[in-house]
Parts: structure tokens; sequence; C-alpha cells
């Protein structure tokens, strides 16, 4: 079983960006030139390494290879993405690793990209790469190759010893119990569960009960084994269950729109364990966007606008632009859930002048981000 930190620090340490391996200090999923240059480096790792994995690491300087993190990324759709874009996609995977010297909800991205043995190219035109283009690794650089070069075998040697040095062990499983439990999550309530005698989740969060179902809120759920962060969440709130043979989790979000609060359920995720030591997770999307009248809409659409405007010219806001704006996250996702395709480029256009305002309604659109492109991804 491979410790994914100890896997990242090794790949830090002993190998500058090669073929099978790159790092990125962050990704951006939410413009189609960030797309499209993830994909491009995606069909190029893949081509390169048709028998072994190869990895992105995100969230390290390109210079001096320091970790300084990023937020924590929800890759439950990530494959999707891949499928759209990418013939003969390689599996995919981003893992949230979480690393002690990072400040709470910062994470280092670990992407692992397994080919399927076939040429991986551009299924259509994303940004400014054409639709049937074929890229390799040349050293640290991604680079078109003529669509029939054959796939060579030439790193398999070279990652089973990188990953071989990142096995785990039984004292870094229980460091990592003790840390989780004593140190990073003493000030909320903490738990853990041993699955099929190999892996342990941990998790932690602020609770309460409600109609004897219990919620948690400040959710930090990790696979301790792999040390990888498996859900993180500064204000949804999640009910955790759990068997013998499974771990699952139901995640609400909370959408305001007025003075109306309501939860919905976005998405269940279950974790499966087998006696073989491998496990699978799945996730079902469950939510139902609620829809509301479209004059209503409009108005608070155009409010939200003003508002922004106001922001970049440094207009001071009254108190009931104050309470409106921390509404502006989730009544500009209700607008895009009703219609309103602009409300999209206005979040993202939102992200500078709200992280200036007011850190935590920042955290708020970072929230509703999220749930946009889970749910865009389906």
């Amino acid at each position: 079983m491979i410790n994914k930190r100890l896997l990242v620090k090794n790949l830090l340490a002993h190998n500058d960006e090669n073929s099978f391996y790159d790092k990125k200090r962050f990704i951006n999923f939410g413009s189609k030139e960030g797309k499209a240059k993830f994909l491009k480096h995606v069909c190029a790792l893949a081509n390169s390494n048709p028998k072994n994995n190869s990895f992105i690491v995100v969230g390290v300087e390109d210079e001096d290879n320091k970790i300084v993190g990023v937020d924590f990324f929800d890759d439950s759709k990530i494959q999707n993405l891949v499928n759209a874009y990418l013939d003969n996609p390689p599996l995919i995977s981003y893992e949230n690793i979480p690393f002690p010297q990072l400040e709470e909800g910062k994470v280092v991205g670990l992407v692992t990209i397994k080919s399927n043995g076939k040429v991986c190219a551009l299924r259509k035109n994303i940004w400014k790469y054409y639709g049937g283009a074929v890229f390799f690794r040349e050293g640290s650089i991604s680079m078109p190759k003529a669509f029939d070069v054959e796939l060579k075998d030439i790193n398999s040697k070279l990652v089973a010893t990188v990953e071989q040095h990142a096995k785990n062990n039984i004292e870094l499983t229980l460091d990592g119990v003790i840390d989780f439990i004593n140190n990073r999550h003493k000030d909320l309530e903490s738990s853990y569960k041993v699955f099929k005698e190999q892996f342990i989740v941990c998790w932690a969060g602020n609770t309460k009960v409600v109609n004897d179902k219990t919620f948690y809120s400040r959710v930090d759920i990790e696979l301790i084994n792999e040390q990888v962060k498996l859900f993180y969440s500064a204000l949804d709130e999640v009910t955790i269950s759990f068997d013998d043979d499974s771990f699952s989790t139901v995640e609400y979000v909370n959408l305001e729109l007025g003075a109306s609060q309501k939860y919905f359920p976005l998405e269940e995720t279950n974790i499966v364990f087998s006696e073989n030591g491998t496990y699978q997770i799945q996730s079902n999307l469950l939510f139902e966007p609620p829809q509301y009248d479209a004059k209503t809409l409009h108005h608070i659409f155009n409010a939200n606008n003003a508002l922004l405007k106001k922001l970049e010219k440094n207009i001071t806001l009254n108190s009931s632009e104050v309470k409106d704006i921390e509404q502006l996250p989730d009544s500009y996702l209700i607008c895009y859930f009703n219609g309103f395709e602009d409300a999209k480029d206005k979040m993202e256009n939102a992200r500078s002048l709200l992280k200036k305002f007011d850190k935590e309604i920042y955290l708020s659109l970072k929230e509703a981000l999220r749930i946009l492109r889970k749910v865009k991804y389906s």
C-alpha cells in the first residue's frame, strides 16, 4: 500500500520533471485554457508511459520545489472531463494529500495517470489545440507528435522504484491516526474505523443531531494509510455511515435565497473495501436544483451585478448591501441552475473582489463554484 505523501516527497526529492512526472503551481479548471493545458499534459504523460503510472504534483513552486499547497479539489468528476475530450482516455485520479506545514484547507494535489495502452489523442478542439492532436513528453515538455508514432515503455523500472520507496508501514499509519485526532483536530469530535484489518479512515467535525440523524460540519475525512484527504469542507454538512465493508457519506449544501435557508442533498459517496487490499470509491449525484420565479431571479441577478461594480469602484456598501453580498455566491448559483448562463462567469470574476472584501464570503464563493463544477460534469 502506497503512502501518497511519501510518494510526493520521493518525486520531488529525486526527480526533475521528466517523461513520467510533472509539477504545477496550480491548475485552473475554471477556464478553457486551464483545462486545455491540463488535458495536453495528461495526454502526453499517458502516451509516454503506456505500461506504468505517470504523475502530476500540484501545489509546488517550480524553481525550488517549495510546497505551498492548493485548495482542496473534489475529483469525483475529473474522469468525466478526460473522457469528454480525449480518445483512448487514461484512467486518472486527483488525490488531496495533507502536509503538516500547510494551513487548514490547503493540500498538495497528486494526479495519477494510467494509460490504457493505446495512443491517446484530443477528441475535439479546446482552446488553441485541435481535435486529433497527439502529445508526448520530451524531457519536461509536452510536445505534439504524429498520430502513428509507436508507444514505448521506458520508465517502468524507474516508476516501480519510486513507488517501492513510498510503501507504507505501521509506524507511519499510527503516527497518522494520532496526529489527526490529537493535533490537527483536537478541537473537534474525532473518530476512526478500521476496515478489513488494513484500512483506517479518520473523520472529524462539529456535530449536531436533527431527528436522530447526526450531521457534521467543518468536516475532514482522511484515508490514513495512503495519507489522502477524502473530503474537506468548511461550510457544507455531511452525514456519515459505515459497516464492516464500506464507509459512506452524503453531502448536503445550504442554498439561501432571501430569508429562506434550505439544505439540499448534493452527492452520496461510498468507499467499498475488499479483502484483497483494494478499495473502490463510487459517487452518485443526488442534487435537484431548486427552481424559482424568473422575474425574482432577474432582479437578484442584476442586484448582484450592481454590488460587484461597487466593489470594483471601491464604493462603500451600506448595511443592507452587505447582507445581500453575503448571499451573493448562493444566489448566483441558484440563478445559474435556473438558466442564467452568465452567472458562472460572474462568479469566476468575483473571486478577487470577494477575497479582498471578506474571507467568509470568498469561502462561500469557492464552495458554490465547487458545487457548480461537480454538477456540470455529472
